[in-house]
């Protein structure tokens, strides 16, 4: 056996104890294992020459089960449980994919509402989308409260009582503020208000949670939720009554099981983030699964969507009627163009060579 200097036992060692310092299980290092776990994923689904949602579709409970890590979560769910909640999921499952194929699966906008848009545009963006058919509309709020009325108020006019809102205030207050905040746009009816405080106040959105919940409005958060232990807690406190995945944030399809079936067990509908680049891509298959085959329900459930970038996608996503059409090629959807991935290569793709240009003159 060849001998070995301490520096060769220490080096893999301080390697492990810094990669710790930068997770675990969250920060660039869950990051980093959701990319490579994704990619995994769509290799798998195209090997068996299905899109990603029918490969979780057609698998077998034992099998979906094993994908799961059940570590730090089993005070909430179970194996056993979650096997049976597989295992109860494919009674009529057929019925609702064919739905699926059929119809699609619910989305709302959020393109229409951004921080910053003129009314004008507000006007022309609801207008269209109206047309196109929504019915689902979320605003973002926070940076003014004379602003949020007028701009609220200008939405609710426009798409009437009828219409769903939503409203994302993107972490920008404290708990007491968040509550005070809401109680003064309670009036335009708001199904949910998204991420309101620090991401990680597990406890204060429990506690904006039971203020609001009078007004009739429910608390949705998940976008920055860094694990499926942080979703349980968040889930044990009834901090939150409407849960938003992140298929890139989370490590990767394999977490994602294990919050669907949390969310399931907990009675909490399952409204994912798509706001990024490719996470529209990526999460309408985690959805459609978890109605075929876990939640069988639509109630006050929807999927996320903002119209751009989709361009740089091999298979983007197709909407249609407000609604996710079922993908239909094999894979994870993740795949991008060529001619995009050179483009954005730092630092000699053609997007960064022009930024660069640009700074130094």
């Amino acid at each position: 056996m060849p001998k070995m200097d301490s520096e060769d036992v220490e080096l893999p060692l301080l390697w492990g104890k810094a990669l710790k310092w930068i997770g675990p299980e969250k920060g660039v290092v869950h990051l980093a294992t959701a990319a490579v776990l994704n990619a995994l994923w769509d290799l798998w689904a195209k090997q068996e020459g299905k899109p990603l949602w029918k490969l979780l579709v057609d698998m077998d409970p034992k099998v979906l089960v094993s994908c799961m890590d059940f570590r730090y979560i089993s005070d909430a769910l179970t194996e056993e449980e979650a096997y049976e909640m597989l295992r109860k999921g494919r009674v009529g499952s057929r019925e609702r994919e064919a739905q699926m194929l059929a119809q699609g699966y619910p989305a709302y906008t959020t393109s229409c509402a951004w921080l910053g848009y003129p009314d004008n545009t507000l006007k022309q963006l609801c207008s269209r989308a109206l047309q196109d058919g929504w019915t689902r509309f979320k605003v973002k709020v926070g940076a003014d409260l004379q602003d949020d009325i007028r701009r609220c108020r200008l939405i609710r006019d426009m798409i009437g009582p009828e219409k769903t809102l939503m409203m994302d205030a993107n972490q920008r207050w404290d708990v007491p503020e968040a509550v005070e905040w809401m109680v003064k746009l309670a009036e335009f009816k708001p199904l949910w208000i998204e991420e309101p405080t620090s991401p990680d106040d597990i406890l204060g959105h429990a506690t904006i949670s039971k203020a609001l919940a009078p007004l009739g409005i429910g608390v949705a958060t998940g976008e920055q939720c860094h694990n499926r232990v942080m979703f349980k807690q968040l889930l044990q406190a009834k901090a939150l009554q409407f849960l938003q995945i992140d298929s890139c944030r989370l490590g990767s399809v394999n977490e994602s099981l294990s919050v669907l079936l949390m969310a399931h067990k907990f009675g909490i509908p399952v409204c994912p983030h798509a706001g990024g680049v490719g996470l529209c891509e990526l999460v309408q298959h985690l959805i459609i699964f978890d109605y075929i085959a876990v939640s069988a329900s639509l109630e006050n459930r929807m999927c996320e969507y903002v119209d751009h970038l989709h361009e740089h996608f091999k298979y983007p996503v197709l909407i249609q009627k407000a609604s996710y059409m079922p993908p239909k090629d094999a894979g994870y959807s993740t795949e991008m163009k060529e001619s995009s991935v050179k483009e954005h290569q730092f630092p000699g793709g053609a997007v960064w060579k022009k930024l660069l240009a640009g700074r130094e003159n």
